[in-house]
């Protein structure tokens, strides 16, 4: 029904959605209600119209769900900032919600019936300060600039919310102050911080990044203006994944959670069983993570092959990994590395080859497959090209690492349609506060 004296509608609230949202209905058209929770009655101001569908944020609770807390944080709320989804639910209602979404896509998308548990990151217990749960983990945060002021984007919107503080980032961002200054000329500021080394980082984007005026931070940093260039032997942070340093330049990819990295690592190692011996590739292996732990474990008689896009990645990979023989990183498209992938074992030596100019360890005998294929592609998935290529490589096992629920079912239907099935599936809470979730996938073949 809707309020006639407000504009608002009065909602009953539903399950929730994939998205930060939950699922209420208005005369008969869908409404995704932000700032709700499922059984709710909520008065909500429509944000949003569409031919088949209103989007909506819940500006009055008439009936709170027993789930339902205050935000911690001040700038959460209907029409503030928009990093975080679900501040106002409880931490374990937050992993019943996410655990719920995954379960509804795979069922949606692949055909998959599967109960799911969101598993807590713990923060590291080596920590010099261990925040309150939830917050405090946020080790690279993006802020938006306008005239000088800082804050952070309000959902859907180019719009900013002006931010003193963030509570989800970690207190080693925190400790810089880029909230609190002006920083003139910029478009955007993005703080970076390595939990385990203690490495600080700023990356400046402007149009003209030589305008920025930096003000003096309150902790000593090294400064980047803008993307990396190709070749440029950028600042960077150290990170300590199983005793050994991962370089990570300018703003490349890492987890962003504390514990998210050896917590994947160790995953991933427990879901493939590598053996000694076996070849294994990592795909889309930025700056080598799952590749350096595979190495450790599949020996000198084996053999790991990266393959990355990003110029930058792929140098921080080769830096990264320089110690281990038997490792070979490849830079371009997975899709058309892949496709030209050769493999040779002779012996205690290996080798790849490719059309782009790989390099590996000279060696004799050609096989068809790699044992063991970790993938950790963006946000929008693998897609049906590189899973066509992963199936006609793979050899025993697959673990396919992903933070979408939607991309990594529609990904599993086509595995399944290739004759792999979905044998464990973890998922994790590494972002706490918002909608995402990290999700572990291990496939076997039939």
């Amino acid at each position: 029904m809707t309020d006639q004296d407000t504009g608002l509608l009065e909602l009953e609230v539903g399950n929730v959605a994939n998205g930060g949202f939950c699922v209420a209905r208005h005369e008969g058209r869908v409404v995704f209600v932000r700032h709700a929770l499922p059984g709710e009655r909520v008065r909500a101001r429509v944000t949003d119209t569409t031919r088949n569908f209103l989007r909506a944020d819940a500006v009055e609770i008439i009936e709170a769900s027993p789930d339902r807390v205050v935000p911690p944080c001040p700038f959460a709320g209907p029409g503030r900032c928009g990093g975080c989804d679900w501040q106002h639910a409880s931490l374990p209602a937050q992993r019943a919600l996410k655990a719920a979404v995954v379960e509804e896509q795979l069922q949606r998308l692949a055909g998959i019936t599967r109960t799911v548990v969101v598993e807590e990151v713990p923060y590291p217990v080596d920590s010099e300060v261990v925040p309150p749960p939830g917050l405090g983990w946020r080790t690279r945060v993006q802020f938006a600039v306008s005239g000088g002021a800082v804050g952070l984007r309000r959902h859907r919107s180019h719009d900013i919310e002006p931010v003193d503080e963030c509570l989800i980032a970690h207190p080693g961002v925190e400790l810089m102050g880029i909230e609190r200054k002006r920083w003139p000329g910029a478009s955007g500021v993005e703080g970076i911080v390595s939990a385990t080394t203690g490495d600080r980082l700023v990356v400046l984007r402007g149009r003209d990044r030589r305008k920025i005026r930096v003000p003096r931070l309150d902790v000593p940093v090294r400064l980047v203006r803008g993307k990396p260039e190709p070749g440029a032997n950028l600042p960077y942070v150290r990170e300590s994944v199983s005793g050994r340093l991962f370089q990570v330049s300018g703003s490349g990819f890492w987890q962003v959670h504390p514990g998210a990295a050896q917590l994947l690592a160790d995953a991933v190692v427990a879901a493939l069983e590598p053996k000694p011996g076996d070849i294994a590739l990592d795909l889309y292996c930025g700056v080598g993570l799952f590749a350096g732990v595979l190495a450790d474990r599949i020996g000198a008689d084996g053999l790991v092959v990266g393959i990355e896009s990003d110029g930058q990645a792929v140098r921080d990979a080769r830096f990264n990994l320089r110690d281990l023989p038997n490792v070979s990183i490849e830079r371009g498209p997975v899709e058309e590395v892949v496709a030209d992938l050769e493999f040779g074992r002779a012996d205690s030596s290996s080798r790849t080859q490719n059309k782009r100019g790989g390099t590996g360890h000279q060696g004799g005998i050609h096989v068809r497959r790699a044992d063991l294929v970790v993938l950790d592609p963006p946000r929008t998935g693998a897609g049906r090209e590189v899973v066509d290529h992963i199936a006609r490589l793979a050899g025993r096992k697959i673990a396919y690492v992903s933070c979408d629920p939607a991309t990594l079912a529609r990904d599993l239907s086509y595995f399944g349609e290739k004759g792999w099935t979905l044998e464990t599936l973890r998922a994790f809470d590494a972002f706490p506060m918002t909608q995402h979730v990290e999700l572990l996938a291990t496939l076997v073949k039939g």
